[in-house]
Protein backbone atom coordinates (compact mmCIF):
# COMPACT_ATOMS: atom_id res chain seq x y z
CA UNK A 1 0.00 0.00 0.00
CA UNK A 2 1.60 3.51 -0.91
CA UNK A 3 0.32 5.80 1.94
CA UNK A 4 -0.03 9.49 1.14
CA UNK A 5 -1.85 12.48 2.62
CA UNK A 6 -4.92 12.48 0.63
CA UNK A 7 -5.90 8.99 1.50
CA UNK A 8 -7.17 9.72 4.97
CA UNK A 9 -8.96 13.24 3.55
CA UNK A 10 -12.83 12.19 3.70
CA UNK A 11 -14.61 13.71 0.34
CA UNK A 12 -17.14 15.73 1.85
CA UNK A 13 -17.44 19.65 2.30
CA UNK A 14 -15.58 20.53 5.95
CA UNK A 15 -17.45 22.91 8.52
CA UNK A 16 -15.24 24.90 9.20
CA UNK A 17 -14.84 28.87 8.83
CA UNK A 18 -12.31 29.88 6.16
CA UNK A 19 -9.20 30.54 8.03
CA UNK A 20 -9.95 28.09 10.97
CA UNK A 21 -6.75 26.55 12.50
CA UNK A 22 -8.25 23.47 12.28
CA UNK A 23 -7.82 23.03 8.14
CA UNK A 24 -3.75 23.29 9.04
CA UNK A 25 -3.69 20.97 11.95
CA UNK A 26 -5.81 18.43 10.02
CA UNK A 27 -3.48 18.68 6.71
CA UNK A 28 -0.58 18.27 8.79
CA UNK A 29 -1.91 15.46 10.95
CA UNK A 30 -3.20 13.59 7.97
CA UNK A 31 1.16 13.71 6.60
CA UNK A 32 2.17 12.49 9.96
CA UNK A 33 -0.43 9.48 9.48
CA UNK A 34 0.68 9.13 5.63
CA UNK A 35 4.51 9.26 6.86
CA UNK A 36 4.19 6.58 9.56
CA UNK A 37 2.05 4.51 7.36
CA UNK A 38 -0.55 3.86 9.39
CA UNK A 39 -3.50 2.06 7.89
CA UNK A 40 -6.53 4.00 8.29
CA UNK A 41 -8.75 0.52 9.02
CA UNK A 42 -5.93 0.47 11.84
CA UNK A 43 -6.79 4.00 13.27
CA UNK A 44 -9.89 5.34 15.73
CA UNK A 45 -10.62 8.56 16.15
CA UNK A 46 -12.42 9.80 19.16
CA UNK A 47 -13.95 13.25 20.02
CA UNK A 48 -16.80 15.49 22.05
CA UNK A 49 -18.70 18.03 20.94
CA UNK A 50 -17.31 21.56 18.84
CA UNK A 51 -15.40 22.39 15.89
CA UNK A 52 -12.54 20.68 16.61
CA UNK A 53 -14.42 17.18 17.40
CA UNK A 54 -15.44 17.89 13.95
CA UNK A 55 -12.25 16.38 12.61
CA UNK A 56 -12.69 12.76 12.99
CA UNK A 57 -15.72 13.35 10.66
CA UNK A 58 -12.85 14.42 7.99
CA UNK A 59 -10.38 11.87 8.50
CA UNK A 60 -10.36 8.50 6.90
CA UNK A 61 -10.68 5.59 9.68
CA UNK A 62 -12.78 4.17 12.18
CA UNK A 63 -14.61 7.24 14.46
CA UNK A 64 -16.13 7.13 17.49
CA UNK A 65 -18.43 10.88 18.67
CA UNK A 66 -18.99 10.82 22.14
CA UNK A 67 -21.05 13.64 24.42
CA UNK A 68 -19.47 16.73 25.25
CA UNK A 69 -16.33 16.44 27.34
CA UNK A 70 -16.70 12.56 27.38
CA UNK A 71 -14.17 11.69 24.75
CA UNK A 72 -11.62 10.27 26.83
CA UNK A 73 -13.10 7.72 28.78
CA UNK A 74 -14.15 6.06 25.15
CA UNK A 75 -11.13 6.39 23.82
CA UNK A 76 -9.41 4.50 26.88
CA UNK A 77 -11.84 1.63 26.31
CA UNK A 78 -11.49 1.52 22.80
CA UNK A 79 -7.67 0.76 23.38
CA UNK A 80 -8.35 -1.54 26.23
CA UNK A 81 -11.09 -3.59 24.01
CA UNK A 82 -8.08 -4.02 21.10
CA UNK A 83 -5.09 -2.53 21.95
CA UNK A 84 -3.44 -2.98 18.37
CA UNK A 85 -5.26 0.19 17.22
CA UNK A 86 -3.77 3.44 17.31
CA UNK A 87 -6.34 5.46 18.79
CA UNK A 88 -6.70 9.81 18.78
CA UNK A 89 -8.73 12.12 20.31
CA UNK A 90 -9.47 15.28 18.89
CA UNK A 91 -11.56 17.40 21.19
CA UNK A 92 -11.17 21.56 21.81
CA UNK A 93 -10.18 23.21 24.96
CA UNK A 94 -13.48 23.29 26.35
CA UNK A 95 -14.65 19.93 25.40
CA UNK A 96 -11.68 18.63 27.17
CA UNK A 97 -10.73 21.05 29.77
CA UNK A 98 -13.84 22.17 30.94
CA UNK A 99 -16.20 19.76 30.32
CA UNK A 100 -14.24 16.70 30.52
CA UNK A 101 -12.13 18.05 33.41
CA UNK A 102 -12.68 15.26 35.37
CA UNK A 103 -11.83 12.72 32.55
CA UNK A 104 -8.72 14.84 31.72
CA UNK A 105 -7.26 14.13 35.22
CA UNK A 106 -8.63 10.43 34.93
CA UNK A 107 -6.47 9.61 31.94
CA UNK A 108 -3.22 10.63 33.09
CA UNK A 109 -3.75 8.30 36.47
CA UNK A 110 -4.29 5.34 34.35
CA UNK A 111 -2.32 6.04 31.37
CA UNK A 112 -4.25 4.98 28.39
CA UNK A 113 -1.97 4.19 25.30
CA UNK A 114 -4.05 7.10 23.58
CA UNK A 115 -3.11 10.33 21.91
CA UNK A 116 -5.18 13.23 23.28
CA UNK A 117 -4.93 16.16 20.56
CA UNK A 118 -6.78 19.68 21.87
CA UNK A 119 -7.49 21.88 19.48
CA UNK A 120 -6.59 25.22 21.98
CA UNK A 121 -8.26 28.38 20.94
CA UNK A 122 -9.19 30.20 24.15
CA UNK A 123 -12.62 30.03 23.50
CA UNK A 124 -15.91 28.28 22.87
CA UNK A 125 -15.57 28.24 19.18
CA UNK A 126 -19.16 26.76 18.27
CA UNK A 127 -21.64 27.88 21.23
CA UNK A 128 -20.75 31.14 19.81
CA UNK A 129 -17.66 32.38 21.60
CA UNK A 130 -18.07 32.29 25.40
CA UNK A 131 -14.61 32.64 27.77
CA UNK A 132 -13.14 28.94 27.71
CA UNK A 133 -10.67 27.21 30.64
CA UNK A 134 -7.66 28.70 28.68
CA UNK A 135 -9.18 32.27 27.84
CA UNK A 136 -6.62 35.19 29.17
CA UNK A 137 -7.98 37.28 32.14
CA UNK A 138 -9.30 40.24 30.94
CA UNK A 139 -10.88 38.97 27.87
CA UNK A 140 -13.83 40.31 27.09
CA UNK A 141 -16.77 37.98 25.15
CA UNK A 142 -20.23 37.98 24.20
CA UNK A 143 -21.10 36.64 27.74
CA UNK A 144 -18.10 37.85 30.01
CA UNK A 145 -18.99 41.45 28.49
CA UNK A 146 -16.72 43.25 31.92
CA UNK A 147 -13.61 40.39 30.93
CA UNK A 148 -12.80 37.44 32.10
CA UNK A 149 -12.75 37.03 35.75
CA UNK A 150 -10.58 33.47 36.00
CA UNK A 151 -7.05 32.21 36.03
CA UNK A 152 -6.08 30.50 32.56
CA UNK A 153 -6.19 27.30 32.92
CA UNK A 154 -3.15 25.34 32.12
CA UNK A 155 -2.84 22.47 31.01
CA UNK A 156 0.32 21.09 30.28
CA UNK A 157 1.34 22.58 34.15
CA UNK A 158 -1.22 20.51 35.15
CA UNK A 159 -0.75 16.95 33.22
CA UNK A 160 3.04 17.17 34.04
CA UNK A 161 2.24 17.55 37.55
CA UNK A 162 -0.56 14.21 37.29
CA UNK A 163 2.37 12.55 35.78
CA UNK A 164 1.19 12.46 32.21
CA UNK A 165 3.99 10.42 30.33
CA UNK A 166 3.90 12.89 27.33
CA UNK A 167 2.97 16.28 27.44
CA UNK A 168 3.61 18.84 24.47
CA UNK A 169 2.64 22.10 23.04
CA UNK A 170 2.38 22.93 19.09
CA UNK A 171 1.45 26.31 16.85
CA UNK A 172 0.79 24.42 13.47
CA UNK A 173 2.32 28.01 12.23
CA UNK A 174 5.29 25.81 12.68
CA UNK A 175 4.55 23.19 10.55
CA UNK A 176 8.08 21.35 10.87
CA UNK A 177 7.73 21.08 14.44
CA UNK A 178 3.76 20.22 14.71
CA UNK A 179 4.51 17.44 12.54
CA UNK A 180 7.46 16.58 14.82
CA UNK A 181 5.74 16.45 17.58
CA UNK A 182 2.72 14.35 16.43
CA UNK A 183 4.64 11.63 14.94
CA UNK A 184 6.88 11.36 18.46
CA UNK A 185 2.97 11.15 20.53
CA UNK A 186 1.26 8.66 18.71
CA UNK A 187 4.61 6.58 18.78
CA UNK A 188 4.76 7.31 22.16
CA UNK A 189 3.26 3.89 24.40
CA UNK A 190 1.06 6.02 26.70
CA UNK A 191 -1.29 8.75 27.42
CA UNK A 192 0.15 11.64 24.97
CA UNK A 193 -1.21 15.23 25.65
CA UNK A 194 -0.66 17.70 22.36
CA UNK A 195 -1.98 20.73 23.48
CA UNK A 196 -2.31 22.84 20.04
CA UNK A 197 -2.70 26.69 19.31
CA UNK A 198 -5.06 27.03 16.81
CA UNK A 199 -6.90 30.10 15.64
CA UNK A 200 -10.92 30.77 16.03
CA UNK A 201 -11.33 33.66 13.50
CA UNK A 202 -14.89 34.48 14.21
CA UNK A 203 -15.16 34.19 17.68
CA UNK A 204 -11.62 35.40 19.31
CA UNK A 205 -10.10 38.44 17.55
CA UNK A 206 -7.63 38.67 19.88
CA UNK A 207 -6.01 35.15 19.55
CA UNK A 208 -5.09 35.05 16.27
CA UNK A 209 -2.53 33.11 13.75
CA UNK A 210 -0.44 36.62 13.95
CA UNK A 211 -0.71 36.59 17.91
CA UNK A 212 0.39 32.92 18.38
CA UNK A 213 2.98 33.14 16.19
CA UNK A 214 4.28 36.70 17.71
CA UNK A 215 3.87 34.73 21.47
CA UNK A 216 5.47 30.99 20.68
CA UNK A 217 8.79 29.99 20.33
CA UNK A 218 10.56 26.71 20.28
CA UNK A 219 12.01 24.91 22.88
CA UNK A 220 15.82 24.88 22.88
CA UNK A 221 17.55 21.79 21.55
CA UNK A 222 19.11 21.73 24.82
CA UNK A 223 15.68 21.17 26.88
CA UNK A 224 15.91 17.83 28.62
CA UNK A 225 12.02 16.44 28.35
CA UNK A 226 13.04 13.52 30.97
CA UNK A 227 13.53 16.20 33.66
CA UNK A 228 9.95 16.96 35.30
CA UNK A 229 11.28 19.55 37.57
CA UNK A 230 12.58 21.26 34.80
CA UNK A 231 9.15 20.63 32.04
CA UNK A 232 7.10 21.93 35.14
CA UNK A 233 8.82 25.29 34.95
CA UNK A 234 8.82 25.90 31.22
CA UNK A 235 5.11 25.00 31.04
CA UNK A 236 4.66 27.87 33.80
CA UNK A 237 5.77 30.51 31.12
CA UNK A 238 2.73 32.68 30.19
CA UNK A 239 4.00 35.51 28.26
CA UNK A 240 5.92 33.80 25.66
CA UNK A 241 4.75 30.22 25.26
CA UNK A 242 7.57 27.29 24.34
CA UNK A 243 6.51 24.96 21.98
CA UNK A 244 7.76 21.73 21.68
CA UNK A 245 7.48 18.11 23.72
CA UNK A 246 7.64 19.46 27.61
CA UNK A 247 8.13 15.69 29.04
CA UNK A 248 8.52 12.43 27.76
CA UNK A 249 8.96 9.22 29.95
CA UNK A 250 8.77 5.70 28.81
CA UNK A 251 8.32 2.68 30.58
CA UNK A 252 5.22 3.16 32.32
CA UNK A 253 2.81 0.29 32.22
CA UNK A 254 -0.86 1.32 30.49
CA UNK A 255 -4.34 1.00 31.32
CA UNK A 256 -4.65 -2.34 29.41
CA UNK A 257 -1.52 -4.11 30.60
CA UNK A 258 -2.76 -3.08 34.35
CA UNK A 259 -6.59 -4.66 33.50
CA UNK A 260 -7.41 -7.93 35.43
CA UNK A 261 -8.51 -9.36 31.98
CA UNK A 262 -5.47 -9.43 30.90
CA UNK A 263 -3.19 -11.18 33.61
CA UNK A 264 -3.58 -14.16 32.86
CA UNK A 265 -4.62 -13.97 28.99
CA UNK A 266 -3.10 -11.50 26.53
CA UNK A 267 -5.84 -12.26 23.75
CA UNK A 268 -8.05 -8.87 22.86
CA UNK A 269 -10.65 -8.59 24.49
CA UNK A 270 -12.99 -8.36 21.44
CA UNK A 271 -11.87 -11.53 20.08
CA UNK A 272 -13.17 -13.26 23.35
CA UNK A 273 -16.35 -15.48 23.11
CA UNK A 274 -19.15 -14.58 25.70
CA UNK A 275 -20.23 -17.29 28.08
CA UNK A 276 -24.10 -16.14 28.08
CA UNK A 277 -24.61 -18.73 30.85
CA UNK A 278 -22.34 -16.79 33.41
CA UNK A 279 -23.62 -13.39 32.09
CA UNK A 280 -27.08 -14.19 32.57
CA UNK A 281 -25.99 -15.26 35.95
CA UNK A 282 -24.31 -11.67 37.16
CA UNK A 283 -27.43 -10.26 35.21
CA UNK A 284 -30.26 -12.39 37.23
CA UNK A 285 -27.95 -11.38 40.66
CA UNK A 286 -28.63 -8.01 39.99
CA UNK A 287 -32.38 -8.16 39.40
Amino acid sequence: MEFNAKMYDMPQEKAWCPGCGNFQLHSILREVLAELSIPPQELVFVSGIGQAAKLPQYTRGHMFNGLHGRSLPAAMAINAANPSLKVIVASGDGCTYGEGGNHFLAQMQRNPDIVNIVHNNMVYGLTKGQASPTSSKGMRTRVQVDGVTNEPFNPLAVAIAMGATFVARVFPGNKAQTKEVLKQAIQHKGYALVDCFVQCVAMNKVNTFQWYKEHTYELEASHDPTDRQMAFQRALESEQYPTGVFYSVEGRPVFWEECAAYRHNPEPLFRRSVDMEKLQDVLDSKA
